[in-house]
């Protein structure tokens, strides 16, 4: 496995949020990195994040000629940009079918145009900056998890056509031998690239502009007056919260999108064996989740020999690994299994990592001001369309703060009530109820002399909850259990090596140091 430099660093989330490193930090050799905050400062617009929503916020309001300044309390892409697989596409995660019923007609029209619109202004962008990212355009092929029908692409080929999509129904799926005389849904003009070169590319085109970059510089106190960064005051204008799940909210956006854990593994395959492309099953029909885990597939540039298959899937919600008995490692055994089923041209598994995504209750990411609030704005909610969601971010961001008219305001507002989920909404939040019954449930670490040197869990002891962890050198590291957003009692991820709340997806390091939110505190130590 090949690792950055300093990529011990994984442990406390400051290179990634997670243990496992992606291929895109493997292949980066550095991490990116500018200095950190060190000073009061002031400035027009401060966005709070280093993913591709807020790249492309920073550089979109940059290009309007306003004073930007963008803190990131990691390095960039350190978050779930990093743990992406970087389709970039226009199939959704949830069917067009499905979103005309959820909305109207008109609506899914808008939804399809956005995403058309970002995945050509990533496009543009690359020419325009000359990046070398690997930038490609590709098809993409939807074809039938075991469990659906044929109707189901039916359905979404008339849905697509409505929308104004290329799209066009073939009698079998290429280059998967598995679904051979399988009917798939072909997608025209799709992309794929390295997320993180692209982002050194827009990260550079942003400070050429007059753009500054703080990276290992933690925002909070988020006010409409701007915010404290490492603990220096950030006065600005507007404030862009662009850190995958909100950190200036404490309970209104997290009701209204679920997190879920996502897994991925990389193979080698020679090259030629198979085009570059993207491919996505229905997703399981059967599966406990309101979300339905599906798998997706793509390639990507290695070396003069071989590529990279990247497949993922195997989906639970966060923290809930247990409820279906399988734990959060063993989904690669699964996923490879799959993988191979259907390319059986890979050979060894060159990397491995899992992502959190989170998923809005109506399908569409949450982009604009926040509820009640004039000049903070969000991006969050991007479900499995990252890409494209966060490049979204950043074009309807700059329209609302610029005065700009934009057709996607308002269909991504994050102050939206969509009625007809209201089924779906009931489930989730049953889910998270029943997740405060942890307090009662014992554990299966009886005490701290069970953990052996790379464990962890979480023990009762007495009435309290603690979260353990002994690192390599025999330290132990004790913790409360309680996630200090809204009191859910941790789980111990064993692949990551986190502690991940089931309730909203916050997650910690092994150390107790926070790496998403919405909790915005470590773990109280004990």
């Amino acid at each position: 496995m090949k690792t950055p430099e300093n990529a011990t660093e994984s442990e406390n989330g400051t290179i990634t949020s997670g243990e496992n490193l992606s291929y895109w930090f493997s292949s980066a050799i550095k991490p990116l990195a500018f200095e950190k905050l060190n000073q009061n400062i002031d400035t027009d617009i401060l966005v709070i994040g280093g993913g591709i929503a807020g790249l492309t916020t920073a550089y979109c309001l940059a290009k309007e000629g306003r004073k930007v300044i963008l803190v990131e309390d990691g390095f960039i892409a350190s978050g779930e940009t990093g743990r992406t697989t970087a389709h970039i596409t226009c199939a959704l995660d949830d069917r067009y079918f499905e979103l005309e019923k959820t909305f109207d007609e008109h609506t899914a029209q808008l939804v399809a145009n956005s995403h058309m619109a970002a995945i050509e202004w990533i496009a543009n962008t690359v020419k325009h900056h000359k990046i070398n990212c690997h930038f490609k355009r590709v098809d993409g092929y939807l074809f039938l998890h075991p469990s659906d029908t044929k109707e189901t692409l039916e359905k979404e080929y008339e849905a697509t056509k409505r929308a104004g999509l290329i799209t066009e129904m073939l009698n079998s799926v290429p280059s998967i031998a598995a679904e051979k005389g399988k009917w798939c849904l072909k997608f025209a003009d799709q992309g794929q690239f390295h997320i993180l070169f692209y982002l050194k590319g827009l990260a550079s085109a942003f400070i050429k502009l007059g753009g500054e970059i703080y990276t290992q510089t933690k925002a909070g106190n988020i006010t409409t007056h701007g915010a404290i960064a490492n603990g220096f005051k950030v006065k600005a204008n507007h404030i862009v919260v662009a850190t995958n799940t909100p950190i200036n909210d404490w309970v209104i956006m997290h009701t209204k999108q679920w997190p879920y854990r996502t897994y991925v593994i990389a193979a080698k395959v020679p090259k030629g064996k198979l085009p570059y492309a993207l491919w996505w099953d229905t997703g399981d029909s059967s599966s406990k989740w309101i979300v339905k885990p599906y798998h997706y597939v793509r390639l990507e540039e290695f070396d003069e020999q071989y590529d990279l298959l990247i497949a993922g899937g195997e989906d639970h919600r966060t923290g809930q690994a247990d409820d279906e008995n399988i734990k959060e490692e063993d989904r690669y055994i699964k996923l490879e299994k799959w993988t191979k089923k259907h390319f059986p041209a890979i050979e060894a598994i060159e990397f491995k990592w899992s992502g959190q995504v989170l998923e809005p209750i109506d399908s569409l990411a949450y982009i604009g001001k926040n509820p009640d609030e004039d000049n903070i704005y969000i991006i969050t909610g991007d479900s499995g369309n990252g890409m494209t969601h966060g490049t979204l971010g950043g074009m309807i961001i700059t329209d609302i703060i610029t005065g700009k008219e934009n057709p996607w305001i308002k269909i991504y507002s994050p102050s939206r009530i969509t009625l007809k989920t209201t089924g779906d909404y009931l489930h989730e939040v049953g889910n998270m109820v029943v997740q405060f019954g942890d307090w009662l449930t014992p554990e299966h670490i009886k005490k701290i002399d069970d953990l052996k040197p790379g464990e962890g869990g979480i023990i009762s002891f007495g009435l309290k909850k603690i979260a353990a962890y002994r690192d390599q050198q025999n330290n132990l590291h004790a913790f409360s259990a309680v996630c200090p957003h809204l009191g859910g009692i941790l789980h111990w991820n064993a692949d990551e090596k986190t502690f991940d709340c089931p309730m909203h997806g916050s997650r910690f390091t092994n150390k107790g140091k926070v790496i998403n939110g919405p909790a915005l505190s470590d773990l109280k130590k004990i």
